[in-house]
């Protein structure tokens, strides 16, 4: 068998590959599962958030190595796309191929099971309410911190410039505001419905960004290589990420002392993989997050992973934190949704009041 992992960034790669626009190998990765000769070949394509895809791209080997051993006779090839978590989604409403959806927050499972493209039972399909691995949300700064940035309050200061990505387009930036928005709430002893200080708190912080980019990499890349910034706020993944490999020695990882907790949900396309004869496959792909293998490496790369065993033996790099969980503070994401991010809504009072 050979795995082949194709990683194409954003939509327009993978409408290339739909629409016959791409190599005639492209184009055979995208079909159903074909048989020749004994062998079965199938093809996956797994659509993503945007920083998922340094794990996915080595996840993929991984799988791909145990898929061969248990089906000798099949080929599996994975194609990868990744872009903000939502506008990945939106993607996937209105017709993308995608055989699995691994996102970082469950309104945008909650768009594809509204499609019917998604099971309305996924959180039971999967071990721990389809959840693999958790993250939360911390501040990258720069190296030696000369700002001396602690904390979420400290981005309201007048002499900070912040980078986040567009909380309408991913996932990871509307983490970021509930994280902000979460801590404001715990530290001014206030309640969803009585914010007043919390409000402030938060309109000052936005009006310290200096870049919306559409996804967190793109954030990543306008902190560490466009030098715009004091902060970038981000997941403890991708910031590990960038100090190791896009910013060595030039940025500080600053945890807060309260933050959001992220649940990135995974669930299997079956409306597109029961048509083709994939699901099987598919299920196999996602279950396979849960082999110790995968929560290992997991943690290699800074994602928590749902094991609590493998979890502890990594403690010196995935330090205990205080979160809190955003549907029990603002309730379900489609409240959360409706209160903070579609037009009109708190985040869009509070980032145009300026």
């Amino acid at each position: 068998m050979q795995t082949r992992i194709l990683s194409m960034s954003g939509v327009l790669a993978i409408a290339m590959l739909t629409t016959g626009c791409g190599s005639n190998e492209a184009k055979t990765t995208q079909g159903a599962s074909n048989t020749t000769g004994g062998q079965t070949d199938v093809s996956l394509l797994n659509v993503s958030y945007d920083v998922s895809r340094d794990f996915y791209k080595d996840y993929n080997e991984l799988f791909g190595a145990s898929y061969q051993k248990e089906n000798p006779n099949s080929e599996i090839k994975i194609n990868q796309s990744h872009g903000g978590s939502s506008k990945q989604a939106l993607s996937v409403a209105n017709g993308l191929q995608a055989d699995v959806v691994t996102f970082n927050q469950e309104s945008d499972m909650n768009l594809l099971v509204e499609k019917g493209l998604v099971s309305g039972n996924w959180r039971e399909a999967l071990p721990n309410n389809a959840v693999p691995y958790t993250s939360t949300m911390v501040l990258l700064v720069r190296n030696g911190n000369p700002k001396n940035i602690k904390d979420w309050s400290d981005l309201a200061r007048n002499d900070i410039n912040v980078v986040m990505p567009n909380p309408k387009t991913s996932g990871t930036a509307r983490y970021a505001f509930l994280g902000a928005y979460g801590y404001g709430l715990h530290s001014f002893n206030e309640n969803p419905e009585s914010h007043t200080k919390t409000d402030a708190l938060i309109k000052k912080m936005l009006a310290n960004v200096v870049t919306y980019d559409n996804g967190a990499r793109a954030a990543t890349t306008s902190f560490t290589q466009r030098g715009l910034g004091d902060v970038l706020i981000t997941t403890e993944n991708e910031a590990h990420l960038a100090s190791k490999n896009f910013a060595k020695e030039q940025v500080d990882i600053v945890y807060p002392s309260y933050s959001v907790l992220i649940n990135n949900p995974v669930a299997v396309v079956t409306a597109v993989t029961d048509k083709a004869g994939k699901t099987e496959a598919a299920t196999a792909y996602l279950k396979g997050l849960w082999d110790t293998p995968a929560q290992d490496l997991m943690a290699q790369m800074y994602m928590r992973p749902s094991n609590e065993q493998v979890l502890a033996a990594h403690k010196d790099t995935l330090p205990a934190i205080t979160t809190f969980d955003p549907v029990s503070v603002f309730g379900s994401w489609d409240q959360i949704m409706a209160t903070f991010f579609v037009d009109g809504a708190r985040f869009d009072a509070l980032a145009r009041a300026q």
